[in-house]
């Protein structure tokens, strides 16, 4: 499935591929992780659960959603909880984040 992968530490975001939640996590770089809804899409933004706890480097924020330290994954959610392509574009995105 396609997700997109923000790197705060080096502002940048990247199309990337993902089977399932461990490929989430993987990308992250940690088993800890949250998620919060963007959009009315269904797209999702993974992150870690812990990451002001661990001082992780590199903050951003999309939209009004709570700023998150460290890598952030979206993809999108079906109702039943199961991952799907993500239908955020590279550019909305873009536009919608800010690097703090």
């Amino acid at each position: 499935m396609k997700a997109l992968l923000i790197d705060p530490e080096h502002q940048t975001i990247t199309q990337t591929e993902v089977s399932d939640i461990d490929d989430v996590k993987a990308l992250i770089g940690f088993d800890t992780i949250e998620s919060d809804a963007i959009g009315d899409q269904g797209d999702r933004l993974f992150f870690d659960e812990e990451c002001f706890i661990r001082g992780t480097s590199g903050r951003f924020q999309i939209d009004s959603v709570i700023p998150v330290a460290g890598k952030g994954v979206i993809v999108g959610v079906l109702d039943d909880g199961s991952l799907s392509d993500v239908k955020t574009s590279l550019a909305d995105l873009t536009d919608r984040l800010k690097y703090q």
